[in-house]
């Protein structure tokens, strides 16, 4: 799900159309196992679990849209604000993002390829920018979430490059089925990808992301699944490169071009941000 200020229109356009056979040629064997514990460290606590109890709390930790705006590489366009909660809202803790169907025309996305706008949805992202460094060498990203899966619909929770596309660290991605896509991209070719199959991820699932230092230019990047450790991925560069937190509800492009005639919604609860300090 990429997306940074600094990245070129022609990126946005590769990472699209990154489906199929390209995709799958970039795809790690899936890893099961025990899960792997992070380091012995004081972890501090830099977006607490609470910041969806309310629209002050909400709005003091993140703003809404995408860092560069409404627009991105599928067919919904982003809509919130504080007096504009269609379709970014909160009800007993939990953020939902709501997609629905447009039945006018609103032109086409400013971002490549450059769809068809069909939808208007909701995305936010956390005024807190991850950076590791050998002050911070460790991060956790983490939240529950109840995503959509249904041909069309292409939910997300991701990191991605303030300054430069890449680095990305996609979380939670699923694009029309019900498989979990956790990303690494390096460089527009340089990917890796494990694919999850997710037991009904319309209900509750916890994705993790552990990220930490091994060196003065790469970390790795260690993905969970309800707890349950899936994979490791390299990435290269990464070090002191600060990452936007973005959740959002986009529709279609790599989700595939029929989305759905109704509202489609993506929730959010208990989403944390922790790091280590030395």
């Amino acid at each position: 799900m990429d997306g940074s200020t600094g990245r070129s229109r022609a990126e946005l356009g590769r990472r699209s159309l990154l489906t199929g056979a390209a995709a799958l040629a970039a795809t790690t064997a899936v890893t099961t196992g025990t899960a792997r514990p992070a380091r012995a460290a004081a972890w501090e606590t830099v977006l607490g679990t609470d910041t969806f109890s309310s629209y002050q709390a909400l709005e003091a930790n993140w703003n809404y849209l995408y860092p560069w705006g409404s627009d991105h590489n599928g067919t919904a366009r982003m809509y919130a604000s504080p007096t504009d909660h269609n379709h970014v809202y909160l009800s007993g803790d939990v953020l939902t993002l709501k997609a629905s169907r447009i039945s006018w025309n609103e032109g086409n996305s400013s971002s490549s390829p450059y769809l068809p706008i069909r939808y208007h949805s909701g995305a936010v992202h956390a005024k807190h920018q991850i950076r590791i460094t050998s002050e911070f060498p460790d991060y956790e990203v983490k939240g529950e979430f109840q995503a959509p899966s249904a041909p069309g619909t292409w939910p997300a929770f991701w990191l991605t490059g303030v300054n430069s596309w890449p680095p990305e660290s996609d979380i939670l991605e699923f694009k029309g089925d019900a498989r979990n896509w956790f990303n690494t991209f390096r460089t527009s070719s340089d990917v890796s990808s494990t694919i999850v199959p997710v037991s009904s991820p319309g209900g509750w699932h916890a994705y993790r992301a552990w990220i930490t230092m091994v060196n003065s230019t790469d970390v790795e990047i260690h993905y969970y699944l309800d707890d349950t450790w899936r994979a490791v991925h390299r990435g290269a560069g990464f070090v002191g490169k600060p990452l936007w937190v973005i959740c959002n509800l986009q529709m279609e492009g790599s989700s595939g071009g029929s989305g759905p005639s109704g509202d489609t919604y993506y929730r959010a609860r208990n989403v944390y941000i922790g790091r280590s300090r030395v």
